[in-house]
């Protein structure tokens, strides 16, 4: 006859040998133990950030380009993405001169003109 507790307490030792295999250990509660720096935590991410950071950079284009050719030849060529097909009546409204752009384009020249 085998004693059923010596059959538990194997049976425990099992347990404890495939956690101390997978690399766990004994953590008391309300402690900082391993699993602590080993977990992955999940951050759900948000996507305004990125989107509000490719906003910023299309504005920053828009700006330096209009500040470097000037507003004639900038709403020139602009008028002729409008005048285009497809894709680039697309890229004409989004390049149009709006106030954001124009104001970009003001800081750009002042900052430029500071720096010489």
């Amino acid at each position: 006859m085998t004693d059923p507790n010596l059959s538990d307490f194997y049976g425990r030792v099992t347990r404890i040998e495939r956690a101390r295999s997978k690399g766990l250990g004994f953590e008391a509660t309300g402690t900082l133990g391993r699993s602590h720096y080993t977990k992955v935590k999940a951050r759900r991410r948000s996507f305004v950030g990125p989107l509000l950071f490719l906003v910023i950079c299309v504005f920053l284009l828009k700006g330096t380009m209009y500040n470097q050719i000037g507003a004639s030849l900038y709403n020139e060529r602009v008028s002729a993405l409008r005048a285009g097909e497809g894709v680039e009546r697309v890229g004409g409204w989004l390049m149009q001169a709006d106030p954001v752009t124009v104001i970009v384009s003001h800081k750009i020249a002042d900052l430029l003109a500071r720096i010489k």
